[in-house]
């Protein structure tokens, strides 16, 4: 006897054919299928397993106590199937094709926005470039108006020392001399 389970929800690209492939396999059930559908618009997991009546009641049980843990399960419906169902080891063939073409998907686009971080971290290190390049700009200019400030604080030092030392020299006269 077979059974299709129908598990709807949310319930695609959290990993639940994957669980529910573990759990077949912990039961030791042979014939095995599951696919990610639609069905009224809303995401749904479609399970096909054949085995004994144990194994099928158990797997059931499990379905209804376990989900990924992203999984939001609002229905599961559980009803008697009599077509065929694959063998689980071509089921597990088929899936790791399936996953390994999404994990190669997934790597492209992490590549891809890779090179565009690099890209970007190449445009701020060019503007860091030419920000300490002016800046240094900035302290060379600082630098020679600061030459420029302790050339003219000398001279004016120079030349205000000389003017008092001339006054000092005109009041000496002044006081020196009789009128």
């Amino acid at each position: 006897m077979g059974l299709k389970i129908t598990i709807i929800g949310k319930v695609h690209d959290v990993g639940y054919r994957l669980l529910l492939l573990e759990l077949a396999d912990l039961l030791f059930i042979e014939k095995f299928d599951t696919r990610n559908v639609k069905i009224d618009g809303k995401e749904a997991v479609v399970v096909l397993i054949d085995g004994d009546e144990g194994q099928l009641n158990e797997f059931v049980e499990m379905v209804k106590s376990e989900k990924p843990e992203m999984a939001v399960v609002e229905e599961i419906k559980v009803e008697e199937y009599k077509g065929r169902i694959r063998d689980i080891e071509r089921f597990r063939a088929s899936f790791n094709t399936v996953q390994l073409s999404k994990i190669v998907q997934v790597g492209l686009k992490m590549l891809e926005k890779q090179d565009q971080m690099l890209q970007n971290q190449d445009l701020m290190l060019n503007k860091m470039d030419v920000m300490l390049q002016k800046q240094e700009e900035t302290i060379w200019e600082i630098r020679e108006v600061k030459e420029i400030i302790r050339e003219e604080g000398e001279k004016t030092r120079s030349y205000l020392g000389s003017r008092i030392d001339e006054s000092k020299e005109y009041l000496a006269n002044l006081t020196s001399s009789p009128h």
